[in-house]
């Protein structure tokens, strides 16, 4: 098994104490940063795919995405700047009067697990907030929004509203998901896309970016 397919293995496994060492070995026997990146994505995929299909369940999913963390800390000084978030900026929060992250935070490290530079707004987000996010990263491809209580769906569907205002709305894709939000809910609000997990939100970033 090569050094990039071990780096592979322990991200997939969740093996956060190792994924740093196999990381600067692969490095050291000289295969490129972005490389060993990749198979780090593709391992994350995999960790996707199997949540998807109840294989593993969410402490594993975190597990995974935490030992891809420890990776790509080692990799970082050796990226080309910008290769970690080569796929592009997505901006995620949950919505006004919702306090709920865990389900957030898991799309968050997905989605920069497949690539993406995430710029996390936290919990309780005013559309405020998401707008001036939007003006200070321009370059914005995503904007995911989460609710967990079905009493902050009218903030959802306010903060889509406003976004769905914009000028310069035609350049950006949104988002939505969480446990009241339905398909059908996010056709009515204008939402580009509805996820029911965060395998699937990774997944439909890619589609939605390229």
């Amino acid at each position: 098994m090569s050094k990039v397919q071990e780096v592979a293995k322990a991200v997939e496994m969740g093996k956060s104490k190792i994924v740093g060492g196999l990381t600067q070995e692969a490095l050291d026997e000289g295969t490129s940063a972005t490389e060993v990146l990749n198979a780090m994505i593709d391992a994350m995929a995999v960790v996707g795919e199997k949540f998807k299909n109840n294989e593993i369940f969410v402490p594993e999913m975190l597990v995974a995405a935490r030992a891809m963390k420890k990776g790509v800390e080692v990799l970082k000084p050796h990226l080309a700047s910008g290769a970690a978030g080569q796929a592009g900026k997505v901006i995620i929060g949950t919505v006004a009067g919702d306090l709920h992250d865990i389900g957030k935070n898991l799309v968050a490290m997905m989605i920069e697990s497949a690539g993406f530079e995430v710029i996390d707004l936290g919990v309780d987000v005013p559309t405020e907030k998401f707008l001036e996010a939007l003006k200070s990263n321009p370059d914005t491809k995503i904007v995911a929004l989460s609710a967990l209580l079905t009493t902050t769906m009218p903030a959802m569907k306010a903060t889509v509203e406003a976004l769905n205002g914009l000028e310069n709305r035609g350049s950006i894709k949104v988002m939505v998901g969480g446990a009241p939000i339905t398909q059908a809910f996010a056709d009515e609000i204008g939402a580009d896309a509805y996820t029911a997990d965060a395998a699937s939100a990774a997944q439909k970033a890619k589609e939605l970016a390229a």
